[in-house]
């Protein structure tokens, strides 16, 4: 079979692995791709947003299926144009998309079908919401209620804060992500990214990580599209696993369903786990990015056969197999990031890295120029490990991140703390 993995991240550069292992596969395409994923796939300088050309793509080239890597396309109705023309497509349709979509249409979604999460309004004027929160007072959370690239979100601890969010989402920051805004109530507790396979009428867990969100060692500074993760966290025993499917997944998979719009694809549950048990964060509609990364590193299976079972309604019954070892990544950003930040800048010692036992450096925003690797984006390089447990990956990833020669790079030096530190208090 004739696979085509849409994107250009690290997240896609991880799937071109996954997929490449297959005995299912016969050729493997990504466009656009990058540097690093062009040593497994074979890459297609595809204007991804021009569906018309992406079918087209599909029918010369035998393509029997599209993996969708980032959001934006899935919101845009790409798996609906590829279905329409016989292709299948691993990504969810546009109405179901909107979980990711809009943030407040997957609140008005949990509350229709009891799915635990905070409480929350929806807003239009920039008047109304800086009312709600003088009158709730912080800590809080306020989000563009659209695609923002993972920054649209801001845990305010101080009213200001949330006032100062809520006027730069109304003025245009976020474009027209920002148009409408959610405001709802801060969750206390411990992070956790949980995935799980849908097929449009049932869900199979995969795997679960933790994001480093916080651009800073200790979490500090802004959030950002995620600068590194591990799997498994320690948090998601199996009880803790199987409640979040009874009481988030397999509700959200009914629910879609019955609203006419079944999901397929894989489900990204972004969770709060605090004293009441596990609680919506939001849905992603794709795998994370930096925690596919690490996910699969780990992942002993046939990730194609899983794949195409989403796609074609047919999910195999069983859960897929994983290593009992650790991953973790480390995403290697160019200075400034999240904010301004120069393109262009060289990248040496891959090569020495990559011979760092059991580390695999994936690319998420480099190009060639010329003979020289570049710098091309704000999240660049995602280097990750694997190790017996948390602390042997890490020590492995950071040993390797130590051997890239990149003066415009920088990285936090603390990924995986949390579960380092349970573990060393035990």
């Amino acid at each position: 079979m004739n696979v085509l993995i849409i994107g250009g991240g690290g997240r896609e550069h991880a799937l071109a692995l996954a997929l490449a292992k297959s005995p299912l596969l016969t050729r493997l395409f990504i466009a656009p791709g990058n540097p690093g994923a062009a040593a497994v796939a074979e890459v297609v300088p595809l204007a991804v947003a021009d569906h018309r050309a992406v079918v087209e793509f599909c029918r010369a080239r035998e393509i029997g299926l599209v993996v969708v890597g980032p959001e934006a396309p899935l919101v845009a109705g790409l798996a609906d144009d590829l279905m329409a023309a016989g292709v299948l497509c691993f990504g969810p349709s546009k109405a179901a998309a909107q979980l990711e979509g809009s943030k407040g249409f997957t609140k008005d979604f949990c509350r229709e079908f009891g799915i635990p999460t905070g409480d929350y309004r929806r807003f239009t004027d920039a008047a109304s919401a800086l009312c709600y929160i003088r009158a709730k007072g912080a800590p809080i959370v306020v989000k563009a209620d659209g695609l923002a690239a993972g920054k649209g979100v801001v845990v305010a601890m101080a009213v200001d804060e949330a006032e100062r969010a809520v006027e730069a989402m109304f003025a245009g920051e976020f474009g027209a992500a920002g148009a409408e805004v959610v405001i709802e109530d801060y969750l206390e507790g411990e992070e956790v990214s949980f995935f799980a396979l849908c097929d449009g009428a049932r869900a199979v867990p995969f795997a679960s990580a933790q994001d480093h969100k916080r651009v800073g060692d200790g979490d500090t500074g802004p959030n950002t599209g995620g600068m590194g993760a591990y799997s498994p966290p320690p948090l998601m025993m199996p009880a803790l696993s199987a409640r979040v499917m009874r009481e988030i997944v397999e509700p959200t998979v009914a629910g879609m369903a019955k609203r006419g719009s079944p999901f397929r694809g894989v489900l990204f549950v972004g969770l709060m786990i605090g004293a009441e048990g596990p609680k919506l964060i939001e849905f992603n509609v794709r795998f994370g990015d930096p925690e596919a990364e690490a996910i699969l590193a780990r992942l002993d299976d046939d990730l194609l056969e899983f794949l195409l079972g989403c796609a074609g309604g047919a999910l195999p019954a069983r859960p897929p197999r994983f290593s009992e070892r650790s991953a973790l990544t480390v995403i290697m950003a160019a200075r400034g990031y999240p904010g301004p930040y120069a393109k262009g800048t060289p990248i040496g010692g891959l090569d020495a890295a990559s011979r760092t036992p059991d580390v695999t450096v994936l690319h998420a925003g480099t190009r060639r120029d010329g003979d020289a690797l570049v710098a091309d984006g704000g999240r660049v390089l995602a280097v990750t490990a694997l190790g017996h447990d948390v602390a042997e990956a890490q020590a492995r990833a950071y040993a390797a991140v130590d051997c890239i020669d990149w003066p415009g790079g920088f990285c936090r030096r603390d990924i995986g703390w949390r579960a380092i530190g349970a573990h060393r208090a035990k």
